[in-house]
């Protein structure tokens, strides 16, 4: 048998128990090693997914902030709509019920404390519409405020005509007035050629002429009368008779009784005589005045009255006469 320094195999191939301890040790230092890559990686993983979940909780929640920033914005435009009129409203009366509507929905959403991406996206919808109905209310208010302001200028306008107007009708009517009291007055008749005849009437039936009172029966009074302006048609003459005692002198056959004169009050008169006239023309107005009395001695004055003026007067004296007259 040889002899050899060098340690000799162990018998059938087998390794020492030393060798298989570091074998199980490397295994498990191999295991330990990957154990914790895959936990170096399982943690990264899931600090990506929780980064991932605060990047969208926190964009959720900005666009939610967004939204109601927005919608508050949205309010503060309907806010400032408060002052319309009750004119106005009722007018917009459609459209403020279909923006309290919108604006119920989009609270629904915001008030949810979880709300989902797609309900925020309703929600921006809504506000976009919502600001649609707004932009439209605003666009409608103007337009029917700047009717509204022409409707005022328009009355503001018409009442300084209806003033205008009211006072020209005022001062025409005034005027009208002061030229029909001038053509009235205009009108008044002009009295010429008085006459007063004294007349005896003898039993058998002629008359003749005296200036004796105890012979008198009768006063025959003429006169013309003209105006060149006075309407054709027919008017009232007013003669009133004073006797020598100034008293005037009524008789009944004559239908005497009192008028109403411009200047002097109520007045008696002793007979009123209708006259035909024309105008620019002379009428001659003739009438018998038998007092039922004997006639004084004095002056009889005839007065003559037209139109509330006296427009003539004359007077005739009747004589005492002697013995023989």
């Amino acid at each position: 048998m040889t002899e050899s320094n060098f340690p000799q195999s162990t018998v059938d191939g087998q390794s020492s128990p030393k060798s298989y301890k570091n074998v199980i040790i490397g295994v498990l230092a191999v295991a330990l090693v990957a154990i914790g890559g895959y936990a170096i990686v399982d943690k990264n993983k899931t600090v990506e997914v929780i980064h991932q979940q605060e990047t969208t909780i926190a964009k959720v929640s900005d666009e939610k902030s967004d939204i109601q920033k927005s919608f508050d914005g949205s309010l503060a435009r309907l806010d400032s709509m408060g002052s319309i009129n009750t004119k106005l409203e009722a007018k917009l009366k459609d459209n403020t019920s279909q923006i309290a509507k919108t604006k119920n929905e989009i609270r629904s959403i915001l008030n949810k404390k979880n709300a989902t991406a797609s309900e925020l996206a309703k929600a921006k919808n809504l506000i976009a519409d919502l600001n649609g109905k707004i932009t439209n209310m605003e666009q409608d208010i103007a337009r029917l405020t700047q009717e509204n302001q022409s409707l005022s200028n328009d009355k503001v306008a018409l009442t300084a005509d209806k003033e205008k107007l009211t006072t020209d009708l005022t001062t025409t009517t005034t005027a009208k007035v002061e030229l029909e009291k001038k053509v009235d007055v205009a009108s008044t008749l002009n009295a010429s050629d008085i006459a007063i005849t004294a007349i005896n009437v003898k039993k058998n039936g002629k008359e003749k002429v005296t200036t004796t009172a105890k012979r008198v029966n009768k006063l025959i009074i003429s006169f013309n009368v003209n105006n060149r302006i006075i309407q054709t048609g027919s008017t009232d003459v007013y003669v009133c008779v004073i006797g020598p005692d100034g008293k005037p002198i009524s008789t009944e056959k004559l239908g005497s009784g009192t008028f109403t004169t411009r200047e002097e009050g109520d007045k008696a008169f002793t007979a009123k005589v209708p006259v035909d006239l024309e105008t620019a023309k002379n009428k001659n107005v003739e009438f018998a005045f038998v007092p039922g009395q004997t006639f004084q001695k004095g002056n009889y004055t005839i007065q003559i009255y037209q139109n509330g003026f006296k427009i003539g007067e004359g007077t005739r004296e009747l004589k005492k006469g002697g013995l023989f007259s």
